[in-house]
């Protein structure tokens, strides 16, 4: 896939479901005591190496963001789409967020003190990971928390329709948890919890949690 046609398909399906996308998962993290579990446990993990900003990559609609500032936690949204980043402003006034790609993220080297991807990853093709992981890493303090969930499973499939029957072009990769920490300690990350969510469904989805190295 050539990389600018993949990141303006995901720019314009998510500029054309912003709304419709924030009213499906505005509620969402209610019914997942999980989730909540794990972005409790992010949270402590960013106290517990100094606290600082951090960077909700692929934020969408800002949900998981609003979330993790009520624990607490300095954080701040970024996304491809400028719909989302819209919506997210007007639902989460108070909170920063803005429009940026994680192919080439534009913060400052070690400058978060933690970083989430939560279903991010997911439309970004293999031969891209490592790079996208190498920057999460550059933008990352020694020592600082990594939080990453993922649709679990293997090979791609072309979305062309979602949230409300609205049109999409979107790639949507599925992979194994242990592919996905090769490459994070590849990147320079050390791995420690993986999670795997709703198993006996067809969609399961696994967190995993990785702390940059010096």
């Amino acid at each position: 896939m050539n990389p600018d046609s993949w990141l303006a398909d995901a720019r314009t399906s998510y500029d054309t479901v912003a709304v419709s996308y924030a009213d499906q998962l505005r509620e969402v993290l209610g019914g997942k005591p999980y989730l909540r579990a794990a972005l409790a446990l992010f949270a402590d993990a960013v106290a517990d190496a100094g606290g600082g900003r951090v960077a909700d990559v692929g934020c969408g609609p800002g949900h998981v963001t609003a979330h993790l500032r009520r624990l607490g936690v300095d954080a701040f949204g970024i996304d491809l789409s400028p719909g989302m980043v819209e919506v997210a402003r007007a639902e989460h006034p108070g909170l920063r967020f803005e429009v940026g790609s994680m192919t080439a993220l534009d913060l400052a080297d070690e400058s978060t003190a933690g970083l989430l991807a939560f279903w991010s990853l997911i439309h970004i093709p293999d031969a891209a990971v490592p790079t996208v992981l190498s920057g999460f890493r550059r933008v990352l303090r020694p020592g600082a928390p990594l939080l990453i969930g993922f649709h679990v499973g293997d090979g791609s499939r072309l979305k062309t329709e979602g949230y409300g029957g609205h049109p999409m072009r979107i790639h949507v990769h599925r992979r194994q948890p242990a592919q996905l920490s090769t490459w994070l300690r590849e990147a320079g990350f050390t791995v420690e919890p993986e999670m795997l969510l709703d198993p006996e469904t067809s969609t399961p989805g696994a967190l995993l949690f990785a702390y940059r190295r010096p």
